[in-house]
């Protein structure tokens, strides 16, 4: 089974995110922001992270960045699934290591499929 770390500041996002994958046949694993999700990540490794980009105490790039500077994370998907979706902020995204933008509100199939896609 694949594992997921999802991460957003928001509870009922965490909930909503964290139910679509479970029904999808994902293990997931809810970190409340950048910093709990970084803890957790050194604690095991992950197929994917889906994170937020507008949280308190690490954003969503920083996460990313942080997480690209080691070894295990270096060929991980990062997803940045948030409501900005200007071409500056997805450019800041791609530049961090980001390897793909997902806009919020979410249908729940899409996102089924594109994590099917990045983690087949």
């Amino acid at each position: 089974m694949h594992s997921i770390l999802a991460v957003d500041d928001s509870a009922s996002m965490r909930q909503m995110v964290a139910f679509t994958l479970r029904n999808a046949g994902y293990e997931v694993t809810g970190a409340v922001n950048g910093q709990d999700a970084y803890e957790k990540a050194h604690a095991r490794g992950f197929d994917l992270v889906l994170t937020d980009q507008n949280m308190p105490r690490m954003d969503g790039l920083n996460l990313t960045k942080q997480l690209r500077e080691h070894l295990n994370f270096k060929a991980t998907p990062i997803r940045i699934l948030t409501t900005e979706s200007g071409d500056q902020m997805r450019q800041a995204g791609r530049a961090a290591g980001a390897t793909g933008w997902l806009v919020k509100p979410f249908d729940p199939a899409w996102l089924i499929e594109v994590i099917r896609k990045v983690i087949c």
